[in-house]
């Protein structure tokens, strides 16, 4: 720009002011109650932050506690905890929150259809997918999904931190709505890795994860057995289908090979243990639920689904919730990859 077209830049400016300033003092005149323009308003973000026992969410605490309110995963991720989104890419496109990991159980598991539902197998593998995620060894991780439009896909993520051995993996009840209410910041940026790798080292237990020869053996035992005949009237062991009541009863909309259920299998859809707000049932609620279902407290449960996605998140609410639990990921991709004779399924029975 020119001088001279800076001076008539600045003398245009001046005018319009001065234009401005004078139909504001003639309107004044006139009675007219004018005001000058104000800053352009925008919506407040403004949150009361409720106070946060600190005790609730410490490292100790978080060993036994899956779940955790939004106001305290909001505090854990202001403190430095890794904050994971694990919803379905589509829904990611309508917003994301702040700092948060966009992370699928997808990347994390097998890639053949008959065991997709299956961790890697491959340490080196899993342990650079976890570390672009941001996730470290001494540092919680806050997981969000959807759990209205989802299918558990938070539940299922901190059930395999836990059992690659990170013992503060928790998911957010009420998942990404109730955070965002709570007062993280939404934006529009997906970030699929951490600026800072993580340093997480994988150590797997099994204390949450049952193998499929593990459960065959069971199956098979069962059999023999004079009593029980099936796991369904086992005080010790209870296994639990966690699908839709349609492919409990035999429906394949998912891939499975073979339909029908896991034998002495008892039906219970994991959104059952939901309210209408995506809030997970108070624990008295979720025991109710299981004693109409004939499942005691001190039962040992085990958990299926297709590819241990839903399950895994039921496995999640049910060890936050003081249960003995398992999630048998290979599912019904797994299990029904393999003969009928060794891999029994049925149909109809009661749910």
């Amino acid at each position: 720009m020119t001088g001279q077209q800076r001076k008539l830049a600045n003398w245009f400016q001046r005018a319009a002011w001065a234009t401005s300033i004078l139909g504001l003092y003639a309107c004044q005149n006139l009675g007219l109650n004018i005001s000058p323009p104000a800053p352009l308003a925008l919506p407040s973000t403004k949150l009361v932050e409720k106070a946060v026992d600190a005790d609730q969410v410490s490292p100790q605490s978080l060993v036994h506690r899956w779940i955790v309110s939004p106001d305290e995963a909001r505090w854990l991720v202001q403190q430095g905890a890794t904050l994971l989104d694990a919803r379905a890419d589509h829904l990611k496109l309508r917003g994301t929150l702040q700092g948060a990991i966009a992370v699928t159980w997808q990347q994390f598991s097998q890639t053949k259809p008959a065991s997709h539902g299956l961790l890697l197998s491959d340490n080196a593998r899993l342990t650079q997918r976890l570390r672009q995620a941001g996730v470290w060894q001494n540092r919680p991780v806050v997981v969000v999904a959807d759990p209205v439009r989802g299918w558990g896909e938070d539940g299922r993520i901190v059930w395999m931190l836990r059992s690659l051995g990170h013992t503060q993996a928790v998911m957010v009840d009420g998942g990404y709505e109730a955070i965002a209410a709570a007062g993280i910041p939404v934006g529009r940026t997906i970030r699929r890795a951490a600026p800072t790798p993580g340093d997480f080292t994988i150590r797997r237990v099994s204390d949450w994860e049952i193998q499929r020869e593990e459960l065959r053996r069971l199956l098979a035992d069962a059999s023999r057995a004079a009593a029980p005949k099936d796991f369904s009237e086992s005080p010790s062991v209870v296994i639990i289908d966690v699908r839709e009541d349609r492919e409990f009863f035999g429906a394949t909309p998912y891939g499975e090979a073979r339909s029908g259920h896991i034998p002495g299998a008892i039906h219970l859809h994991y959104r059952d243990l939901l309210d209408d707000r995506g809030a997970v049932l108070p624990r008295a609620e979720i025991l109710n639920i299981l004693r109409a279902k004939g499942i005691p407290a001190n039962a040992q449960i085990l958990t299926y689904c297709t590819a241990g996605v839903r399950a895994g998140w039921f496995t999640a609410v049910l060890a936050n919730a003081g249960f003995r639990v398992k999630n048998y990921a290979g599912s019904m991709l797994e299990w029904s990859s393999f003969p009928a004779n060794a891999y029994p399924l049925t149909q109809g029975d009661r749910p």
